[in-house]
């Protein structure tokens, strides 16, 4: 009795061990628990036209900026400045410029758009906003948030973009000198360029003389103030000065210098860009290599936890039949192949967890790749009708300064000069 009660203890544990197990199986895609849905109504970007823009070269066109990305840092990794989750602030950081960069390019080679800038910020003048989130870059999955928002403060669109690199991506020699994240930069600025087949010529010019009078009213707000109702955070033209009146002739010379001071930051962000390329195309294809032999690794652990499951449960199924066998010899040899089998199940088992723990290092792997990759910007000094300032700082810092130091060079030149 003694052997049949210990044979039934461990065949208790080792089912529960099993539920545990069967517990851990990962729902398939489509099934409950799933992000996607069959029923109700679907997200708008179901519905988002799959086909290039067409681009009216008659039409008007807008001046875009593109403040740096947000990288998309949790509170937790900014807070302790360590890699979370497979994410690293300092390449996170580097990316948010990078990807900013890599978006302005995608977006001048539609012919869609005027001038497009990268900023520090979003206080930058243009005729619309693209805003920028990273919320994934791992180097096989990269995914975006983008919004895009014109001047008025009207938003056009909210959208996810993503792309998936092909396992054989760098070792395609078809792919030298390009980047594996093109895709996803390719395909945000064609559904931006979309939205604009559907703008007016007559909207599209008076978003612009929004844009240049919501700048007069930055440096001189009583000027142009009268010219605009703001409300709410959107911005509308009420009237438009005379093309003679001084003040927006004034406003225009000094807008020119704040573009110009703009185009300038555009190599910055270029060379920044550059440099970091060789650096991070190592780290993409490291990257991409690593996330590729962990899955490997937590494939192979998968499997033998399904085989130790299984001799778990052949084990299961002899000590069962020993128990019903009345014969001593038959409840000897289930309760024998109960022990055997539980020991050969546990050991696979633990060969599983020898396993995972590969699969570990090659997440801590992942985790050693993550360099720091600092943003740096060079004291500067700039010239205005023979008045200097010296810029220091980051690039915001920097861009901030000019600001005042455009203000400060406007009301110079509203200062009537004295008579003698």
């Amino acid at each position: 009795m003694g052997v049949m009660k210990r044979t039934k203890r461990a065949i208790t544990y080792i089912v529960s061990a099993a539920l545990m197990l069967s517990g851990c199986v990962t729902t398939p895609s489509g099934q409950i628990g799933d992000m996607s849905t069959i029923v109700g109504p679907q997200l708008a970007s179901v519905f988002d036209p799959k086909r290039d823009a067409i681009i009216d070269e008659t039409k008007h066109k807008l001046d875009v900026i593109i403040p740096i990305f947000d990288p998309g840092l949790s509170e937790k990794t900014e807070e302790t400045e360590t890699a979370t989750e497979g994410v690293w602030p300092e390449l996170r950081r580097a990316e948010a410029n990078r990807f900013a960069y890599l978006l302005k390019q995608a977006m001048d080679e539609t012919k869609a758009f005027g001038a497009v800038r990268v900023t520090p910020d979003q206080t930058a003048t243009g005729d619309i906003y693209v805003l920028g989130k990273i919320l994934e870059s791992n180097g096989e999955d990269v995914e975006i948030q983008v919004q895009v928002v014109d001047i008025s403060g009207e938003s056009w669109l909210t959208r996810n973009f993503d792309h998936e690199v092909p396992e054989k991506f760098h070792s395609d020699i078809r792919n030298e000198g390009i980047d594996p994240y093109a895709p996803v930069f390719e395909k945000t600025a064609n559904r931006i360029a979309l939205e604009l087949e559907d703008k007016k010529e007559l909207d599209l010019q008076r978003l612009s003389q929004l844009t240049e009078l919501r700048f007069g009213a930055n440096m001189n707000e009583e000027a142009f103030i009268d010219h605009l109702e703001l409300n709410d955070g959107q911005a509308k033209l009420v009237s438009y000065p005379s093309e003679d009146d001084p003040m927006l002739t004034r406003t225009r010379s000094i807008r020119v210098r704040d573009q110009l001071f703009i185009d300038g930051l555009q190599d910055h962000y270029r060379s920044f860009s550059s440099q970091m390329e060789a650096s991070y195309r190592i780290w993409q294809e490291q990257s991409l290599a690593e996330i590729s032999a962990q899955r490997e690794a937590n494939q192979e652990a998968t499997k033998q936890s399904a085989l130790g499951v299984l001799v778990i449960g052949l084990a299961i199924l002899a000590a069962a039949a020993g128990a019903r066998s009345n014969s001593y010899s038959g409840q000897s040899a289930g309760a024998t192949g109960a022990v055997l089998g539980g020991v050969a199940g546990a050991a696979l088992l633990s060969n599983s967890f020898q396993t995972s723990e590969e699969a570990q290092v090659h997440r801590e792997a992942l985790n050693e790749l993550g360099a720091s990759i600092d943003v740096d910007l060079a004291p500067r000094v700039v010239e205005f009708e023979k008045e200097t300032a010296s810029l220091t700082g980051d690039a915001k810092a920097q861009f901030a300064q000019w600001r005042e130091f455009l203000k400060k060079m406007y009301a110079a030149q509203a200062t009537p000069e004295k008579q003698l």
